[in-house]
Protein backbone atom coordinates (compact mmCIF):
# COMPACT_ATOMS: atom_id res chain seq x y z
CA UNK A 1 0.00 0.00 0.00
CA UNK A 2 1.40 3.38 -0.99
CA UNK A 3 1.41 6.33 1.35
CA UNK A 4 -0.03 9.56 0.03
CA UNK A 5 2.63 12.29 -0.20
CA UNK A 6 2.08 15.11 2.29
CA UNK A 7 1.10 18.68 1.65
CA UNK A 8 3.55 21.31 2.89
CA UNK A 9 1.82 23.88 5.10
CA UNK A 10 3.94 26.99 5.63
CA UNK A 11 3.50 29.97 7.92
CA UNK A 12 5.94 32.75 8.76
CA UNK A 13 5.14 33.30 12.45
CA UNK A 14 3.63 31.30 15.35
CA UNK A 15 0.28 33.10 15.28
CA UNK A 16 -0.24 31.88 11.70
CA UNK A 17 1.01 28.34 12.23
CA UNK A 18 -1.10 27.54 15.29
CA UNK A 19 -4.34 27.50 13.26
CA UNK A 20 -2.99 24.92 10.80
CA UNK A 21 -2.62 22.18 13.38
CA UNK A 22 -5.28 19.60 14.37
CA UNK A 23 -3.19 17.44 16.70
CA UNK A 24 0.50 17.56 17.65
CA UNK A 25 2.70 15.53 15.34
CA UNK A 26 6.25 14.27 15.16
CA UNK A 27 8.88 17.03 15.04
CA UNK A 28 11.85 16.67 12.70
CA UNK A 29 14.47 19.43 12.95
CA UNK A 30 16.43 20.41 9.86
CA UNK A 31 18.47 23.56 9.39
CA UNK A 32 17.14 25.10 12.57
CA UNK A 33 13.53 24.61 11.47
CA UNK A 34 10.92 22.39 13.15
CA UNK A 35 9.00 20.34 10.58
CA UNK A 36 5.91 18.74 12.13
CA UNK A 37 4.54 15.67 10.35
CA UNK A 38 0.83 15.38 11.04
CA UNK A 39 -2.53 15.57 9.27
CA UNK A 40 -4.90 18.41 8.49
CA UNK A 41 -8.52 17.38 8.10
CA UNK A 42 -7.34 13.86 7.31
CA UNK A 43 -4.73 14.85 4.72
CA UNK A 44 -1.06 14.02 5.43
CA UNK A 45 0.78 17.27 6.02
CA UNK A 46 4.08 18.76 7.12
CA UNK A 47 3.66 22.03 9.03
CA UNK A 48 6.54 24.46 9.47
CA UNK A 49 7.04 27.98 10.74
CA UNK A 50 9.58 29.45 8.37
CA UNK A 51 10.32 32.89 9.80
CA UNK A 52 9.88 36.16 7.96
CA UNK A 53 11.30 36.96 4.53
CA UNK A 54 12.00 35.46 1.14
CA UNK A 55 15.23 33.64 2.04
CA UNK A 56 13.61 31.90 5.01
CA UNK A 57 10.65 30.95 2.85
CA UNK A 58 12.84 29.62 0.04
CA UNK A 59 14.95 27.48 2.40
CA UNK A 60 11.83 26.03 3.99
CA UNK A 61 10.08 25.39 0.68
CA UNK A 62 13.16 23.65 -0.71
CA UNK A 63 13.38 21.32 2.29
CA UNK A 64 9.67 20.50 2.06
CA UNK A 65 10.15 19.48 -1.57
CA UNK A 66 13.51 17.70 -1.30
CA UNK A 67 13.50 16.22 2.20
CA UNK A 68 9.79 15.58 2.76
CA UNK A 69 8.56 14.95 -0.78
CA UNK A 70 5.58 17.27 -0.51
CA UNK A 71 3.02 17.10 -3.30
CA UNK A 72 2.03 20.78 -2.99
CA UNK A 73 3.05 23.85 -0.99
CA UNK A 74 0.43 26.00 0.73
CA UNK A 75 1.30 29.24 2.47
CA UNK A 76 -1.25 30.66 4.89
CA UNK A 77 -0.83 33.93 6.75
CA UNK A 78 -1.46 37.65 6.93
CA UNK A 79 -0.65 40.53 4.61
CA UNK A 80 -1.02 44.24 4.07
CA UNK A 81 -3.87 45.39 1.88
CA UNK A 82 -3.15 47.44 -1.25
CA UNK A 83 -6.54 47.63 -2.96
CA UNK A 84 -8.81 50.36 -1.51
CA UNK A 85 -11.80 48.07 -2.12
CA UNK A 86 -10.49 45.57 0.46
CA UNK A 87 -10.63 45.82 4.25
CA UNK A 88 -8.98 44.27 7.28
CA UNK A 89 -10.13 40.66 7.60
CA UNK A 90 -10.67 40.10 3.87
CA UNK A 91 -8.82 37.14 2.32
CA UNK A 92 -6.96 37.09 -0.98
CA UNK A 93 -5.95 33.83 -2.66
CA UNK A 94 -3.10 34.53 -5.03
CA UNK A 95 -3.62 33.32 -8.57
CA UNK A 96 -0.51 35.38 -9.39
CA UNK A 97 2.35 36.29 -7.08
CA UNK A 98 5.03 38.82 -8.04
CA UNK A 99 8.33 39.53 -6.31
CA UNK A 100 8.07 43.30 -6.60
CA UNK A 101 11.54 44.05 -5.23
CA UNK A 102 13.57 42.09 -7.80
CA UNK A 103 14.87 44.13 -10.71
CA UNK A 104 16.82 47.28 -11.50
CA UNK A 105 16.90 50.84 -10.19
CA UNK A 106 16.53 53.09 -13.21
CA UNK A 107 16.04 56.89 -13.33
CA UNK A 108 15.14 57.07 -9.66
CA UNK A 109 12.61 54.24 -9.75
CA UNK A 110 12.55 50.46 -9.75
CA UNK A 111 11.81 48.29 -12.77
CA UNK A 112 10.65 44.81 -11.73
CA UNK A 113 11.84 41.71 -13.58
CA UNK A 114 11.23 38.01 -13.16
CA UNK A 115 13.56 36.61 -10.44
CA UNK A 116 16.64 34.96 -11.91
CA UNK A 117 16.64 36.93 -15.15
CA UNK A 118 19.27 39.57 -15.88
CA UNK A 119 17.52 42.90 -15.22
CA UNK A 120 18.57 44.66 -18.42
CA UNK A 121 16.23 46.64 -20.71
CA UNK A 122 16.60 44.21 -23.63
CA UNK A 123 15.50 41.21 -21.55
CA UNK A 124 12.08 39.65 -21.13
CA UNK A 125 9.88 41.85 -18.89
CA UNK A 126 7.41 39.07 -18.05
CA UNK A 127 6.99 38.75 -14.31
CA UNK A 128 5.06 36.74 -11.77
CA UNK A 129 4.20 33.14 -10.99
CA UNK A 130 0.73 31.88 -11.82
CA UNK A 131 -1.34 28.97 -10.54
CA UNK A 132 -2.46 26.48 -13.15
CA UNK A 133 -5.86 26.75 -14.86
CA UNK A 134 -7.07 23.71 -12.92
CA UNK A 135 -6.07 25.33 -9.62
CA UNK A 136 -7.68 28.64 -10.61
CA UNK A 137 -10.96 26.86 -11.36
CA UNK A 138 -10.89 24.91 -8.08
CA UNK A 139 -10.01 28.01 -6.08
CA UNK A 140 -12.85 29.92 -7.74
CA UNK A 141 -15.23 27.24 -6.47
CA UNK A 142 -13.93 27.83 -2.94
CA UNK A 143 -14.36 31.58 -3.28
CA UNK A 144 -17.94 31.08 -4.44
CA UNK A 145 -18.96 28.71 -1.65
CA UNK A 146 -16.92 29.70 1.43
CA UNK A 147 -18.43 31.98 4.08
CA UNK A 148 -16.21 33.25 6.88
CA UNK A 149 -17.63 34.36 10.25
CA UNK A 150 -18.69 37.97 10.64
CA UNK A 151 -16.07 40.34 12.01
CA UNK A 152 -17.13 42.23 15.14
CA UNK A 153 -17.71 45.98 14.94
CA UNK A 154 -14.46 46.55 16.85
CA UNK A 155 -12.62 45.28 13.76
CA UNK A 156 -15.07 45.95 10.94
CA UNK A 157 -15.94 49.52 11.89
CA UNK A 158 -19.48 50.77 12.42
CA UNK A 159 -21.15 47.35 12.32
CA UNK A 160 -20.27 43.65 12.05
CA UNK A 161 -19.17 42.67 8.54
CA UNK A 162 -18.58 39.37 6.80
CA UNK A 163 -15.08 39.34 5.30
CA UNK A 164 -14.71 38.66 1.60
CA UNK A 165 -12.67 35.88 -0.01
CA UNK A 166 -11.38 36.63 -3.50
CA UNK A 167 -8.80 35.63 -6.07
CA UNK A 168 -6.16 38.17 -6.97
CA UNK A 169 -2.56 39.27 -7.28
CA UNK A 170 -0.23 39.23 -4.29
CA UNK A 171 3.12 41.02 -4.12
CA UNK A 172 6.15 39.70 -2.23
CA UNK A 173 9.13 41.74 -1.06
CA UNK A 174 11.60 41.87 1.80
CA UNK A 175 10.17 45.12 3.18
CA UNK A 176 7.22 45.67 5.52
CA UNK A 177 5.05 48.31 3.86
CA UNK A 178 4.20 50.94 6.48
CA UNK A 179 3.69 53.95 4.19
CA UNK A 180 0.65 55.35 2.35
CA UNK A 181 2.70 56.53 -0.60
CA UNK A 182 4.35 53.14 -1.10
CA UNK A 183 0.97 51.43 -0.83
CA UNK A 184 -0.47 53.66 -3.56
CA UNK A 185 2.56 53.17 -5.82
CA UNK A 186 2.48 49.38 -5.51
CA UNK A 187 -1.25 49.21 -6.19
CA UNK A 188 -0.93 51.48 -9.21
CA UNK A 189 2.08 49.64 -10.64
CA UNK A 190 0.81 46.07 -10.19
CA UNK A 191 -2.98 46.26 -9.68
CA UNK A 192 -2.37 43.95 -6.73
CA UNK A 193 -4.60 43.31 -3.75
CA UNK A 194 -2.04 42.47 -1.03
CA UNK A 195 1.65 42.67 -0.16
CA UNK A 196 3.66 40.29 2.02
CA UNK A 197 7.16 38.90 2.45
CA UNK A 198 7.27 35.17 1.58
CA UNK A 199 4.73 33.90 -0.96
CA UNK A 200 6.62 34.71 -4.14
CA UNK A 201 9.66 32.76 -2.93
CA UNK A 202 7.50 29.73 -2.13
CA UNK A 203 5.97 29.85 -5.61
CA UNK A 204 9.41 30.15 -7.24
CA UNK A 205 10.72 27.08 -5.42
CA UNK A 206 7.55 25.05 -6.02
CA UNK A 207 7.71 25.71 -9.74
CA UNK A 208 11.40 24.83 -9.79
CA UNK A 209 10.45 21.43 -8.33
CA UNK A 210 7.40 21.07 -10.57
CA UNK A 211 4.75 20.96 -7.87
CA UNK A 212 1.67 23.15 -7.34
CA UNK A 213 1.43 25.97 -4.81
CA UNK A 214 -1.22 28.19 -3.27
CA UNK A 215 -0.71 31.41 -1.29
CA UNK A 216 -3.54 32.51 1.01
CA UNK A 217 -3.36 35.89 2.75
CA UNK A 218 -5.77 37.62 5.10
CA UNK A 219 -5.39 41.38 5.50
CA UNK A 220 -4.17 42.29 8.97
CA UNK A 221 -3.53 45.91 8.01
CA UNK A 222 -3.79 48.25 5.03
CA UNK A 223 -0.06 48.83 4.42
CA UNK A 224 -0.31 52.45 5.54
CA UNK A 225 1.17 54.63 8.24
CA UNK A 226 -0.66 52.77 11.04
CA UNK A 227 0.17 49.27 9.79
CA UNK A 228 2.60 48.57 12.63
CA UNK A 229 -0.28 49.16 15.08
CA UNK A 230 -3.04 47.46 13.07
CA UNK A 231 -0.90 44.38 12.42
CA UNK A 232 -0.58 43.63 16.13
CA UNK A 233 -4.25 44.37 16.86
CA UNK A 234 -5.78 42.34 14.05
CA UNK A 235 -3.21 39.54 13.69
CA UNK A 236 -5.20 36.90 15.67
CA UNK A 237 -8.37 37.26 13.59
CA UNK A 238 -6.49 37.59 10.30
CA UNK A 239 -4.38 34.49 10.96
CA UNK A 240 -7.50 32.47 11.82
CA UNK A 241 -9.28 33.59 8.64
CA UNK A 242 -6.29 32.70 6.47
CA UNK A 243 -6.10 29.26 8.06
CA UNK A 244 -9.82 28.66 7.47
CA UNK A 245 -9.29 29.23 3.76
CA UNK A 246 -6.17 27.02 3.71
CA UNK A 247 -8.25 24.24 5.29
CA UNK A 248 -10.83 24.65 2.53
CA UNK A 249 -8.07 24.38 -0.08
CA UNK A 250 -6.84 21.16 1.58
CA UNK A 251 -10.34 19.65 1.86
CA UNK A 252 -11.02 20.26 -1.83
CA UNK A 253 -7.43 19.52 -2.96
CA UNK A 254 -7.71 22.80 -4.82
CA UNK A 255 -4.02 23.21 -5.60
CA UNK A 256 -4.58 21.66 -9.02
CA UNK A 257 -1.68 20.78 -11.28
CA UNK A 258 1.71 22.53 -11.33
CA UNK A 259 1.72 26.06 -12.69
CA UNK A 260 4.57 25.27 -15.07
CA UNK A 261 7.12 27.89 -14.03
CA UNK A 262 6.67 30.09 -17.11
CA UNK A 263 5.12 33.54 -16.75
CA UNK A 264 2.11 34.11 -18.99
CA UNK A 265 3.25 37.50 -20.20
CA UNK A 266 3.84 40.95 -18.83
CA UNK A 267 1.69 42.01 -15.94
Amino acid sequence: MTTEPPVGLIAAIPEEAEHLRDVPGRIIRVGGLAFETTTLDGTPAVIVETGIGKVNAAVTATLLCERFGCRALLFGGVAGGLDPDHHVGDVVIGTTVVQHDYGALVDGGQVTYQPGTIPFPDRDRSRGYHVSPSAAAALADIVRDLRLPHLPASIAGDAPRRPTVSLGRILTGDTFVNDEGARARLHAAFAAQAVEMEGGAVAQVAERFGIPWVVVRCLSDLAGSSSHVDFRAFLPVAAANAAAVVRAVVRHRAWGSPGGGTPSGSQ
